[in-house]
């Protein structure tokens, strides 16, 4: 079980780091996303908008790492 929970850790830290060094490549993935399923979603402020993607890898980090140090330590 300890095993797994690391293993998923690691994936959402990656998936932080992923959005806090590329948050622009992460929102075109998001917008090509939403254009397979007939959607168009165009962000109205980009500038805003990657430093609020960036602000969301950090706190994903944040809250993995806060949450593997409480499964492995506890």
């Amino acid at each position: 079980m300890r095993i797994l929970v690391i293993l998923i850790s690691a994936c959402s830290i990656s998936l932080g780091v992923f959005l806090f060094r590329a948050p622009a490549r992460a929102i075109d993935i998001q917008k090509r996303f939403y254009s397979r399923i007939n959607w168009r979603m165009e962000p109205i402020d980009m500038p805003k908008e990657i430093r609020n993607t960036r602000l969301m890898g950090v706190f994903l980090i944040v809250c993995v790492a806060i949450f593997l140090w409480y499964a492995v330590f506890r």
